[in-house]
């Protein structure tokens, strides 16, 4: 392949290079094309096309089905790894030692205390209030608590700053749900591993024990790990993006905890529980609403099936299916709407239709599926979300900050009106 790429304007020809990753993917670098072309830009809406950076953290091929993060299957990960290991491995680049491990976790405990005055922002929103509003607004606000900016060159200030966030968010997730459930908030203890300790501060009750159970904390767990990080994705983005106008790590996050929160991106496994409610409202007909999603004039979609990157299963599918089975078998559950996701899910895999069109259950309707047997609200699906996602925001964040990446500021093409003179208002 040759090391340039030629664009003909009119009777102008430019070259640029050509960018090669790691795994063979290239990309035309067209830093230079309005300078060098006198104004000519490209337009890619939605980015679909365009390649922001340049990232050593995330692997992804939609159409052979592949995951890995630094290098390392899904599959393995979510195997052989713990929640943290996982974390580890995003923001730092290498799996960590048993001792960075322990001191890692040491650490955010010691971090996972906030500020007293976070109680009176959190009674200061209505029950009503959406979950992942509130979580936005507190994470904004712990900037409030933590005025310095963290310098980026100094990496101690630059870990203390994440194993702050990686402490104190668990506490705003479990906060958060208890809230909205009228519940009194609690610290757990440090004497439990994270996963377990978030379980503890979200489903503790003050008047008996809490026992955590192994088989949905192990679910939990490679829930996090499924959805750590997903490459350049809306929220991803977007923590980049705003972190590249030097705001801190905090405001940073904040920011991509709203991005997620939309239906498109986040939302979508709180859509799979509103949709399964919808079917019980009518009967529960699963075979009406497979029709109903192969009719090309029906606006009904069936949400949780398929995905814009994956071109066939999702990967990390595969894996947190059979987690929903285990746990939906251990909690020995009867849920009307858990039997319509089992029912949906058995035609889905067994009809030509889907089976042809490669629509699979993804990880949003799998990851609803185990929140709603745990006992999670459905208004909560896309907070847990945002707490897996985290390690992945901060490593972006990083890596972005440490690459001295420049302010983002994407280009238009204006399509509105041309000079128009000013008429008085008499005159209108």
């Amino acid at each position: 392949m040759a090391d340039l790429a030629k664009l003909q304007i009119g009777e102008n020809s430019y070259e640029f290079p050509l960018i090669k990753g790691s795994e063979n993917e290239v990309a035309i670098d067209i830093k230079t094309l309005r300078v060098t072309s006198k104004g000519v830009i490209t337009i890619d809406p939605g980015y679909k096309n365009t390649g922001a950076c340049k990232s050593s953290i995330t692997f992804l091929d939609g159409e052979k089905g592949i995951l890995r993060y630094r290098g390392y299957s899904i599959e393995d990960l979510a195997e052989k790894a713990q929640f943290l290991e996982v974390a580890f491995l995003l923001i730092f680049g290498e799996l960590p030692t048993k001792d960075q491990l322990t001191q890692f976790h040491e650490d955010i405990k010691d971090n996972a205390i906030v500020d007293d005055d976070v109680r009176k922002i959190i009674d200061a929103f209505p029950k009503s209030a959406h979950p992942m509003g509130i979580l936005s607004s507190l994470t904004s606000a712990l900037t409030a608590f933590n005025p310095s900016s963290v310098n980026v060159d100094s990496e101690e200030e630059m870990y203390k700053a994440i194993v702050k966030i990686m402490g104190k968010l668990p506490v705003l997730v479990a906060w958060v749900m208890r809230k909205v459930q009228g519940l009194p908030l609690n610290y757990g203890s440090k004497s439990l591993g994270y996963v377990e300790n978030l379980m503890t501060m979200m489903f503790a009750k003050p008047n008996e024990e809490y026992t955590v159970n192994s088989i949905v904390k192990d679910a939990l767990d490679k829930l996090f790990i499924l959805h750590a990080d997903h490459e350049q994705n809306c929220s991803t983005s977007t923590v980049r993006i705003v972190g590249s106008s030097h705001a801190g790590l905090f405001a940073s996050l904040s920011s991509g905890i709203s991005a997620l929160w939309g239906p498109l991106h986040g939302g979508a496994n709180q859509a799979v529980l509103e949709m399964l409610e919808a079917i019980k409202e009518d009967d529960g007909d699963t075979k009406k609403y497979m029709a109903k999603a192969k009719d090309k004039n029906d606006s009904f979609r069936l949400m949780g099936f398929g995905h814009r990157v994956y071109k066939n299963f999702d990967p990390r599918a595969k894996i947190i299916k059979l987690a929903a089975d285990q746990v939906l078998n251990d909690l020995g559950i009867s849920d009307p709407i858990l039997d319509i996701a089992k029912a949906l899910e058995q035609e889905a895999l067994n009809d030509p239709y889907f089976v042809e069109r490669k629509l699979y259950p993804n990880v949003d309707f799998y990851s609803g599926i185990i929140y709603r047997a745990m006992g999670i609200p459905v208004e909560m699906f896309t907070v847990m979300f945002a707490l897996g996602r985290l390690p992945g925001w901060i490593a972006q964040w990083r890596e972005m900050r440490l690459g001295k990446e420049p302010i983002g500021r994407p280009r238009q093409i204006y399509v509105g009106q041309t000079y128009r003179k000013f008429k008085n208002i008499s005159q209108r």
